[in-house]
This record gives structure tokens, C-alpha cells and sequence, in this order.
């Protein structure tokens, strides 16, 4: 895979990323949408260790137990996603990258969490957690 580059909204905050995307998709749940005020976020996730942050420092706040994320302390644009569930990982917002285009989304994350007003039409999986409907 080629280096992927994003930034913040003042450019305060960048972030270069080098090796595989794991996964990539839209999270329709609750929080995400809190965090972003947003309908719908798209995330990819790559290995901690293929991750870089350059400039400012980053913020991060604790949103549910064992889950961190970042946000430029500047503007306040929402950087990233940490879960202790994936310690080895990061998520990065698709749309914070320079060139977003690139990420192949593969699926629907928290399907069952959606706003019923906004119409998906597409053929990716729509997940739900296990136990959830």
C-alpha cells in the first residue's frame, strides 16, 4: 500500500500512515455519531505501528470505558479511534485523508444503531453486534 497523509481542518494536526489497511467502514453507532455530529462515520484501521502524528499535540477524551479518541486541540477536529479491545490498532477518520478515495469501505458497522432518515443503498454487510438486533 502507498503512504496515505490527512490533517485537521486548521492543519495543526497531520498524520501519515504506511502498510495494510485492516478494515474499513461506515460506523452507524451512537457515540460515533455524537462524536462527529454526523449521521454516519467512516473509518479505516491500520496497525499502531504503521500510524505517525506530527505537529500539534492531540486531545483525547475517554468516550466509554477502555475506548480513547483524539481530536486536535486547535480546532478540534476529530482525529482518531482507540478501543482496548484492538490494542494493536488505530482507526482513522477516511475523511480527515488528504485523498480519501482510496479506502475501499467493505462494510456497515452498528446497522441496527442507524438514523432511519438517511437511505444507504449499497451491497456492503451491514453488521450487528452480536446479541443486538
Amino acid at each position: 500500500m502507498a503512504e496515505l497523509s490527512g490533517h485537521c481542518l486548521c492543519r495543526s494536526v497531520t498524520f501519515k500512515v504506511r502498510g495494510e489497511i485492516l478494515r474499513a467502514g461506515h460506523c452507524h453507532c451512537e457515540s460515533c455519531r455524537r462524536a462527529t455530529s454526523s449521521p454516519v462515520t467512516t473509518f479505516f484501521t491500520v496497525e499502531k505501528e504503521d500510524a505517525e502524528f506530527t505537529g500539534e499535540p492531540l486531545r483525547y477524551y475517554a468516550s466509554s470505558p477502555g475506548v480513547s479518541r483524539s481530536f486536535c486541540s486547535t480546532c478540534g477536529s476529530p482525529m482518531s479511534y482507540e478501543t482496548e479491545e484492538r490494542p494493536g490498532e488505530i482507526d482513522f477518520y477516511v475523511a480527515a485523508l488528504a485523498e480519501g478515495s482510496v479506502v475501499d469501505v467493505d462494510e456497515h458497522w452498528y446497522w441496527n444503531e442507524r438514523v432511519t432518515w438517511l437511505n444507504c443503498v449499497d451491497d456492503l454487510p451491514k453488521r450487528t453486534p452480536a446479541g443486538e438486533s
